[in-house]
């Protein structure tokens, strides 16, 4: 479908690679947009879609700063913007500043204290239990001792995560790692804590295929009523088994749908929503295992007849715009090239994924995130820089980087 009213800008804060997923779907239509973000690399300042980038960055301890710089944005684009955060910290930072970026721009009104819950694992842990969301059984340990006076409650093999993953990631390369013992668990505590920030969790492993992770997207107006809701399933992860989607598809899952709108309802959550579960087949329930409160990066699996998306949806939504009927397209699959290259490789040195699975698993791919006709640089530019690396990448590969 054709947006009729494409007057009103829209900056994208923070433009990694769901950023330019954004760009595409909302510059296609004609609307104008542009990127914020502090990496004039970043692959959504590429896009031929981004009108004008704004090299700034949030820095948390100096908040203040980042809401003088996006109101000179708006000031200088001279009319109401929409904006819209897609990392977890500018969601909190736009939902804390609220009144002061309301001068400029528009965006769905949040609790500052909800999203605190949600981007936080522990928490997000609380807040399900108190709302009846199944969810894996998990302990919270604040040092070595705790984890160690623990060991009798959790079972083998275990995840080890971040309460802030992306603040893990970081510092350690990665947001979780599988355990298999008690003595790599607490080898791996030692490696991956943040020393006076306690950071890490011990949740129960669900035994199943990383196709058992589903997906839910969607966008939930001021009433918290959700306006298009579409849910999908993991093929691929990169890295294998605990990461973001390479490979998915958009698949109705009544139960996660119905699961998420009256969780979401409940508590009163406006705007974009990524949230995933694992089916834990031993019980037969969806458990929730992190929640996005923000537009996802594989966003783009989940697209209705039309090439309606959730952010397409809440463009509608915030200028005033009737919706279309939302048809979700099943079948649909996407993929991020490099990620899913990567992983592909290792679930093939696994041996759990045959050749002629992995061709025929691109039958249905109708998007990738990277690739685009329209908008090549981006694509260019990932598959230069993949080709820069890839001699030391076979080196580390093959063992023989580390010797």
């Amino acid at each position: 479908m054709r947006i009729q009213n494409i007057t009103t800008p829209v900056v994208v804060v923070n433009c990694k690679l769901g950023a330019l997923a954004i760009m595409r779907s909302l510059g296609e239509q004609g609307i104008p947009i542009y990127g914020v973000d502090a990496d004039p690399q970043s692959p959504g300042l590429l896009s031929r879609y981004c009108r004008k980038s704004f090299l700034y960055g949030l820095d948390e301890g100096h908040p203040g700063r980042f809401v003088e710089q996006l109101l000179g944005v708006g000031q200088e684009i001279g009319r109401l913007s929409i904006l819209i955060p897609t990392s977890d910290e500018t969601a909190v930072f736009v939902a804390e500043y609220a009144e002061a970026l309301s001068r400029w721009f528009m965006f769905p009104n949040n609790s500052p204290a909800v999203l605190r819950e949600l981007i936080s694992k522990k928490g997000m842990y609380d807040l399900v239990g108190r709302h009846g969301v199944p969810t894996p059984f998990t302990l919270f340990p604040e040092s070595l001792k705790d984890v160690e006076s623990s060991l009798h409650k959790v079972k083998f093999p275990l995840m080890l995560k971040g309460i802030y993953g992306n603040r893990l990631q970081a510092r350690n390369k990665k947001k979780m790692v599988t355990v298999h013992s008690s003595n790599e668990l607490v080898e791996q505590y030692k490696e991956m804590e943040e020393p006076g920030f306690p950071n890490l969790m011990l949740q129960e492993y669900i035994p199943g295929g990383d196709d058992q992770i589903f997906m839910f997207n969607g966008y939930f107006d001021h009433a918290s009523d959700c306006r298009i809701g579409l849910t999908g399933y993991k093929i691929r992860q990169f890295p294998v088994h605990v990461g973001c989607t390479s490979l998915g598809e958009c698949r109705s899952n009544e139960t996660v749908a119905k699961l998420t709108t009256q969780f979401m309802k409940a508590i009163g959550y406006r705007g974009i929503l990524d949230i995933g579960y694992r089916f834990d087949a031993r019980d037969g329930q969806y458990k929730v295992l992190d929640i996005n409160p923000r537009v996802g990066q594989a966003f783009r699996l989940f697209v209705a007849e039309g090439d309606i998306d959730v952010v397409k949806t809440l463009y509608l939504d915030l200028t005033g715009q009737s919706l279309p009927m939302i048809i979700p397209r099943e079948g649909r699959r996407w993929l991020i090239e490099d990620f899913d290259l990567t992983s592909s490789l290792d679930y093939y040195q696994e041996g759990t994924l045959r050749f002629g699975d992995w061709v025929r698993s691109f039958k249905g791919i109708e998007e990738a995130a990277w690739f685009n006709w329209r908008d090549p640089y981006p694509f260019v530019k990932m598959v230069w820089t993949l080709l820069k690396r890839l001699p030391s990448w076979g080196l580390k590969r093959s063992g023989v980087g580390k010797r």
